[in-house]
């Protein structure tokens, strides 16, 4: 996964992510949107046919006193935590 920081001021973050889908870029924003501290996260991801982009760009917005690169570690790690815990429901359960 190739990141590409784009903006990243004291309470905003823009960075574009490589070779990723809408299957992710949901799970992650919905994680985010989670994350204590965050006030506004969204990506956008334009296809090949409009010549915009065609790598997501992820933005977050946070609460003051909330860095957002803290945030989205945050975020990566809850996303973690819970495909980990689906994984060993999945493998107890077989």
């Amino acid at each position: 996964m190739d990141l590409r920081v784009i903006e990243n001021e004291e309470t905003e973050l823009s960075i574009e992510i490589a070779g990723e889908d809408h299957t992710f870029m949901n799970v992650l924003k919905g994680a985010l949107l989670e994350t204590e501290g965050v006030a506004a996260a969204t990506y956008d991801m334009n296809p090949e046919q409009s010549g915009g982009q065609t790598d997501p760009i992820l933005s977050i917005k946070t609460e003051s006193g909330t860095a957002p690169l803290d945030a989205l570690e945050a975020a990566a790690a809850n996303v973690k935590d819970k495909a980990t815990a689906f994984r060993d429901a999945f493998e107890a359960a077989a």
